[in-house]
C-alpha cells in the first residue's frame, strides 16, 4: 500500500523534472499520477479529493522557479522541489496536528477503553500499551472484558504473565460489570491505570455496540482508543466515524 503511494509521488515528481517553469497542464499530469496511486492504495475518496484540490490550488498560478536567500547567496528551488514541498505541507496539514498524549484523571484509577472490529489486534495492542505505560512509571492492570471470543482471556493472561502485568477477569459476569469491578480491584492492588480489552465487533452489531456504551457509562474512561487494521483501506473512515458517533 505504501509502495503504491510512494510510486505515485515519484512519478509526479519525475514529470516535473528538468522543466524551468511548469504550467497548469504539467500540474494536472502530476496530480493525475498521485490520484491514481492514492485510489489504488484504497485511500478514502473524499480525502483524496480534498488533498488534491488543495495541492492544485497552491501549485497552479504560483511562480515555481523561486529564488531564496541563504547566507548571502541566492539559491533556486526547482519546480519539482516546489511541488514536492506543496504536497508535503498538505500531507502534514491533513494528518495533524494531533495530540496523542494519554489523559490520566485525578481519581485513583484511570481507565483506557480499547475498542475495534473483530480481528483488529486489540488484545495485542492492549498489552503493548500496558507495557509502555508501565515503563513510564505507572502501574497498569489489563482487564479481560471479551467473554465471547474463545481463548481471549487466556491470551491476555499469557501476555500479562510475560510482561509481569496483572490481569483482571471474571467470565461469569457481563463486560460492563467486569470493567466496573476492575476499577475497584485495581485500587486494592495498587494499580493506577486499567486497560479495558473489549470484545471485537462489527459496526452492524447493535447489541455489542450498546454494550460498549454501557462499559463507557460504567467506567467513565479518560481515553477511548480505536484499534484498526490499516489494510481495510477507505472503510476505516466509515468505521472510525461510527465508533466516534456511538462513543
Amino acid at each position: 500500500m505504501l509502495e503504491l503511494v510512494s510510486d505515485g509521488f515519484r512519478k509526479a515528481q519525475n514529470l516535473l523534472q528538468g522543466k524551468a517553469v511548469i504550467g497548469e497542464s504539467h500540474i494536472e499530469d502530476a496530480i493525475k499520477e498521485i490520484r491514481i496511486s492514492l485510489l489504488e492504495a484504497d485511500v478514502e475518496f473524499h480525502v483524496v479529493k480534498a488533498f488534491l484540490e488543495n495541492v492544485r490550488d497552491k501549485a497552479i498560478g504560483e511562480i515555481v522557479q523561486t529564488r531564496v536567500s541563504h547566507g548571502g547567496k541566492r539559491l533556486r528551488a526547482t519546480p519539482e522541489q516546489h511541488f514536492v514541498k506543496i504536497c508535503y505541507d498538505e500531507l502534514v496539514s491533513l494528518m495533524g496536528p494531533v495530540d496523542t498524549t494519554l489523559r490520566f484523571g485525578s481519581r485513583p484509577v484511570s481507565a483506557i477503553m480499547m475498542v475495534g472490529l473483530q480481528g483488529s489486534g486489540k488484545t495485542t495492542s492492549t498489552a503493548k500499551l500496558a507495557r509502555h505505560i508501565q515503563k513510564s512509571g505507572k502501574k497498569p492492570m489489563m482487564v479481560a472484558a471479551d467473554i465471547y471470543r474463545p481463548a481471549a482471556i487466556d491470551q491476555l493472561k499469557v501476555l500479562g504473565t510475560r510482561l509481569e502485568i496483572p490481569v483482571f477477569f471474571a467470565p461469569s459476569k457481563t463486560p460492563p460489570q467486569i470493567c466496573r469491578d476492575a476499577l475497584e480491584a485495581a485500587q486494592i492492588r495498587g494499580c493506577d491505570v486499567v486497560l479495558l480489552d473489549t470484545a471485537g465487533r462489527t459496526i452492524l452489531d447493535d447489541t455489542l455496540m450498546r454494550e460498549l456504551e454501557d462499559i463507557k457509562e460504567a467506567t467513565r474512561p479518560e481515553n477511548i482508543l480505536l484499534v484498526i487494521d490499516s489494510m481495510i483501506g477507505q472503510e476505516s473512515v466509515h468505521v472510525a466515524g461510527e465508533f466516534d458517533r456511538r462513543l
